[in-house]
């Protein structure tokens, strides 16, 4: 029992590539396009995943995440199954393996939102249908695909954007590397010493043709920028808190570092924020602002992303 072969995994943009990740956005501007005014839980006309099932699994928390996979699949016509941890056998040492071949003959694709990245390559390997990266400590692809779609819906295209990065090398600025060399935009990475990002994710942009600065000078990153991004300091269960902030305080987002930025530039956090830490409340309410776009956009990337992974988009 195989997976479909017109079925793809999405564990990281590279599984989709250049042309896909294109196809993903054109689409979900299409489809956001066609919902102005709508009900959010009405189905799109062509409901192209009516019967389909999603079995959503968090081992982390989820807002966005969870209320994104939801709305999306009921308006792409299908329905959700959720489980969490705490609530199902998978919490209480069932196998990722056993889990994933249950779970395939269950449902029609699996996402899951966890910690370790070889928890999710470990479902993939034995799922027989498509399984999603909701999150992981290694990369947050379905949150890019979001991320790019605000940019471009605010008339910035990708070739030759200037991103620039304030903070912790984390899994975000991962996958915003990854999408650097796929989408041909830049990125100056600043950062605290010893939080760089992983090496991988940066010789990955630079051999995409991506131009990756790595700094420890906030306004060094922020200077000319097209868009500013920041994330939370401190992820869920990590240790050490009050020292990593004293390291990430140089990094803050604020109005004298988004002046440093071109005059149309924009600010983006993938939430939850953490007001008057990484970013301050006149720069996170301002007018160049668009995280609440961002965070709605959860919605139409997922779309797209779920189009994708059933092979029928791109």
């Amino acid at each position: 029992m195989g997976k479909p072969a017109d079925s793809r995994h999405f564990l990281d943009l590279s599984d989709a590539g250049t042309n896909a990740v294109a196809a993903m956005i054109a689409d979900a501007l299409d489809r956001k396009a066609a919902r102005t005014d709508w009900p959010k839980g009405k189905s799109d006309p062509d409901a192209p995943l009516a019967g389909r099932v999603l079995a959503l699994v968090f081992e982390k928390n989820s807002t966005r995440t969870r209320v994104s996979f939801d709305i999306a699949m009921r308006q792409l016509g299908g329905t959700v199954l959720i489980l969490e941890s705490g609530s199902s056998q998978l919490g209480r040492g069932e196998s990722i393996a056993d889990t994933a071949r249950v779970l395939s003959r269950m449902v029609d694709a699996i996402m899951l939102r966890t910690d370790d990245h070889s928890k999710i390559e470990e479902m993939a390997k034995h799922a027989t249908v498509p399984v999603i990266n909701g999150l992981t400590d290694r990369s947050h692809p379905c949150q890019i695909v979001a991320d790019l779609l605000t940019v471009i819906e605010h008339r910035k295209p990708l070739p030759g954007l200037e991103f620039a990065w304030f903070g912790d090398g984390n899994n975000v600025l991962h996958s915003i590397l990854e999408a650097a060399g796929l989408m041909k935009f830049n990125v100056r990475v600043a950062t605290p010493k010893g939080f760089e990002p992983d090496p991988e994710f940066v010789e990955m942009a630079r051999k995409g043709g991506a131009s990756v600065t790595l700094t420890n000078d906030a306004s060094e990153a922020a200077n000319g920028a097209d868009v500013l991004v920041t994330d939370t300091w401190i992820s869920m269960g990590q240790d050490d808190a009050d020292a990593k902030r004293q390291a990430m305080a140089p990094f803050q987002v604020d109005t004298a570092l988004m002046a440093k930025a071109k005059n149309d530039a924009v600010f983006l956090h993938c939430l939850p924020a953490h007001v008057g830490e990484e970013v301050t409340e006149d720069v996170f309410e301002g007018a160049q602002s668009v995280v609440f776009d961002e965070a709605e956009n959860r919605i139409h990337a997922q779309k797209s992303v779920l189009l994708w992974s059933f092979g029928l988009l791109g």
